[in-house]
């Protein structure tokens, strides 16, 4: 039986007690998570104009022993630069620029001439874009006094925080939930392990839960090709046999309607994939707060996926937990 997805009548309320759990939290929490992000960042940002002497010294060497601070440069210009916008003003490959956005290295098989040549031209258009209001010292030969260069940092720590604002908040939301559904767990006889401890997924001793646990699917026209797909939770309940696949939950937030009705097809893709390596029987089940919409929830009913709302977290206890 399914616990909301075929009770349509409870959803509106459902909805307007989930948003207003996500607003409590986001008052309480948000501005707390973002400051202390922003204060971290404000750390790397010193830790970039010491590399550079405080931006004094931008040379392809400095950029190839800590390609890290790239994200940094491009937020130090006016305007601040976008990494594809950067792609096109300097004309460096685009897999060098977002090796170094992403992995935080050099690409290992680019030819050094190359690597060279581009991070060269990165430097010249980061140089040519140095926002002066920022870097007051800029063209200076004086040593910068502390205060500036306290400000320029926390600045521009401020616009990479900004850029980055959602999904510091949607990370800092998603362990929270997973922290509560642990302590659910924990509190009913559930004991936590290391997903690399789980070896294959019917082999998850009864009465444990793993979370992030990558579980190999099947994909392709034949379903000849296996990809990892992450699972927030994976939970064998207690009084199943030991034979039987866990439960796999999906923890989704969401701090609005429009971006829900978005990534509806993911939950339905990612389940249509544990069924066809699994089969029918698979148990998936999303653990929601936040904006959801009727339009989403039908949705995802149509879909056979069933959900717990975190306000009624009780509910778990409804897939068998």
């Amino acid at each position: 039986m399914a616990v909301n997805s075929d009770k349509p009548q409870r959803w509106k309320e459902d909805i307007r007690q989930s948003v207003d759990l996500y607003n409590d939290w986001f008052i309480k929490f948000a501005p707390e998570t973002f400051r202390a992000t922003r204060k971290d960042t404000t750390g790397q940002v010193e830790a970039a104009f010491a590399h550079t002497s405080n931006l004094a010294v931008l040379r392809p060497d400095v950029l190839t022993v800590h390609p890290e601070i790239l994200p940094i440069l491009r937020m130090s210009t006016c305007p601040p630069i976008a990494r594809d916008r950067l792609i096109g003003l300097s004309g460096a490959p685009p897999q060098l620029v977002k090796c170094m956005e992403i992995e935080k290295c050099l690409p290992p098989r680019m030819p050094k001439a190359a690597l060279q040549v581009g991070l060269s031209a990165i430097c010249r258009t980061i140089e040519l874009m140095i926002d002066p209001d920022i870097v007051v010292w800029r063209g200076s030969k004086a040593v910068p006094a502390s205060g500036d260069v306290n400000r320029a940092a926390t600045i521009i720590a401020d616009r990479l925080c900004g850029a980055q604002a959602d999904p510091i908040i949607r990370n800092a939301q998603e362990r929270r939930q997973l922290a509560a559904v642990g302590a659910w767990l924990t509190k009913r006889g559930y004991r936590q392990v290391e997903p690399k401890a789980v070896k294959a997924l019917k082999d998850m001793p009864k009465g444990t839960y793993a979370f992030r646990l990558n579980v190999p699917v099947a994909v392709g026209a034949g379903g000849d090709k296996r990809v990892n797909v992450p699972i927030d939770v994976a939970v064998k309940p207690l009084n199943v046999a030991s034979s039987k696949l866990p439960l796999m939950i999906e923890a989704k937030s969401a701090g609005d309607f429009t971006n829900v009705n978005k990534r509806r097809k993911e939950e339905a893709t990612k389940m249509a994939q544990l069924r066809a390596t699994y089969g029918d029987t698979v148990m998936f089940s999303l653990f929601l707060c936040g904006y959801f919409d009727s339009g989403y929830l039908g949705y995802e009913a149509a879909e056979g996926i069933d959900w717990v709302w975190e306000h009624r977290i009780d509910d778990l206890a409804e897939l068998g937990l």
